[in-house]
């Protein structure tokens, strides 16, 4: 067992930031020396009051060189978008990185230019980037390459993913972000696109770590109707509008699927036509000389739910740093790193 400790600073403290932050005040191996806040709202307050815990002493700061003269060992870098000047910075600065952030999964499968500035920033400051989260990340990534692990051949592996957003109150995100409640004739095509941009690379992880290179990424959405009014906790939904979407990606070895992932995300299973929908998860089946079927499924309450779900994000970053940390410089992948294993004890 490592018993090295680190020390961290927090980059962003939304939904699944704040997880991450109150994670490493917890952690037994972690020291919290950081938190790097957007809003001006934010500034200035205790990390324990942003995490929703006791106070730690650590103040918000929307000033990264306030991060950096902390000195962290290494930075979970969870915002909204991406700003390359500032992961350059950090890195070559000697910060090491572990983030969320799905343009960092593949460095094959980013811009030439961007992945260039990362790639010298590591160099420089002799450091290694790496994100993960739980989808793309655990069930698009470490979880297929341990059922792989079993395997001779592949034929194909499908990877479907549930979740009933009928519990989430946030309207803006709910029907204008998503596009539920909207006529079907307006769902948008790019919609597909997106996760093709969001999922393919992850997938591609996995293609190249077992030999099977992809050689295209097609891309599918489709969408279902609510039959019946429907009141969910973001609002209403109305007879005739979207109710259900689903957003498919397929990765191609020698012109045949060999790695699927579907997007299955409803308000109600109550639809036109009628989806096989099952409970908030995921489904992995793969076909090969070992095939598997696998469940996993969240033992929770729809009021829990909400609650859980930022964790499955945060968490394996957090317990991944301790592997960032001591990485070769470079941005890393799944493939690269040890089996992220967690420091659960005092």
């Amino acid at each position: 067992m490592n018993t090295k400790r680190y020390r961290v600073a927090q980059w962003a403290t939304g939904n699944v930031g704040s997880r991450a932050l109150r994670a490493v005040i917890e952690h037994p191996q972690l020291d919290l020396v950081g938190v790097y806040v957007y809003s001006e709202a934010k500034a200035g307050r205790d990390a324990g009051e942003l995490a929703g815990v006791s106070p730690t002493g650590v103040i918000a700061t929307n000033d990264i060189d306030e991060i950096l003269a902390a000195k962290p060992d290494c930075v979970l870098y969870m915002p909204s978008w991406v700003n390359l000047d500032d992961v350059c910075r950090l890195l070559e600065s000697g910060v090491n990185i572990a983030s969320t952030r799905m343009e960092f999964h593949r460095p094959e499968s980013m811009d030439p230019e961007e992945r260039g500035r990362v790639e010298e920033a590591c160099k420089r400051g002799e450091t290694s980037l790496y994100s993960t989260g739980s989808s793309p990340g655990f069930v698009t990534e470490a979880l297929p390459m341990v059922l792989l692990s079993l395997q001779r051949r592949l034929d194909r592996l499908v990877i479907d993913e549930f979740a009933d957003m009928s519990s989430r109150d946030s309207p803006e995100m709910i029907f204008q972000l998503m596009g539920f409640g909207t006529p079907a004739e307006q769902y948008d095509p790019i919609r597909a696109e997106y996760a093709g941009y969001s999922f393919a690379p992850s997938l591609q992880v996995v293609a190249d770590a077992v030999g099977l290179p992809i050689d295209s990424v097609e891309t599918a959405g489709e969408v279902a109707v609510a039959r019946h009014r429907v009141e969910v906790a973001a609002g209403v939904l109305e007879p005739g509008t979207v109710g259900a979407m689903r957003t498919s990606v397929n990765c191609n070895h020698e012109g045949k699927p060999v790695l699927t992932f579907r997007a299955n995300w409803y308000l109600t299973t109550d639809l036109e036509p009628q989806w096989d929908l099952r409970e908030s998860g995921w489904r992995v089946m793969v076909e090969g000389d070992a095939p598997l079927d696998i469940s996993i499924r969240f033992p929770v309450s729809k009021e829990e739910y909400p609650k859980v779900t930022p964790g499955l994000t945060a968490h394996r970053p957090v317990n991944a740093i301790p592997n960032v940390v001591e990485a070769e410089p470079g941005i890393r992948t799944t493939a690269d790193l040890p089996q992220i294993i967690p420091q659960l004890g005092g």
